[in-house]
């Protein structure tokens, strides 16, 4: 991810330079920079929550005790990631498949194709899928008590909920 957000950078600063100091400008460039934010954004959510680095609400989730948001997270894999990955999959699947089959280009001038692009959709949420699926495992193995901890080792530091029995 970290080259793929420093090539949109440069790209991002040389077209910029390029259109001010000499009037030139390319649309491909453009969609290049946009492409690249979107693979960075759509394939690194599921890195995120492998991380635990995902939005939550730290001053309420601090003061709960880890198994309490073990269920509150298996909960929201349930009943919220885990349908949206499967509805954004399933709609964005065809748009990709009409794309790719007609080799569907950007109404720019100068465009680049749209199927690379619109394959981050369904990629994206795939792999969201596949690391929710595993981060309720973990959930479950720590409930079950087959894991010290419910979230992953490598984890951030800004959650640290109560252990078991602390005041």
């Amino acid at each position: 991810m970290r080259w793929l957000i420093l090539a949109s950078v440069l790209i991002s600063a040389g077209n910029a330079v390029m259109r001010k100091a000499f009037d030139i400008g390319s649309n491909a460039f453009l969609e290049v920079q946009w492409y690249l934010f979107s693979a960075c954004f759509l394939l690194a959510a599921g890195y995120v929550f492998l991380k635990n680095a995902h939005v939550r609400i730290d001053f309420l989730s601090n003061r709960l005790s880890m198994r309490t948001n073990a269920l509150i997270d298996m909960v929201a894999i349930v009943a919220i990631i885990a349908p949206l990955s499967l509805l954004l999959i399933h709609l964005s699947w065809p748009v990709f498949h009409n794309a790719w089959v007609s080799g569907e280009m950007s109404q720019n001038a100068g465009g680049l194709v749209r199927w690379p692009v619109l394959l981050m959709i369904p990629a994206g949420f795939l792999l969201l899928l596949l690391q929710a699926v595993a981060e309720l495992i973990k959930r479950f193995a720590f409930l079950r008590g087959h894991l010290e901890l419910p979230f992953s080792q490598e984890q951030s530091e800004p959650l640290k909920p109560k252990l078991e029995g602390q005041a």
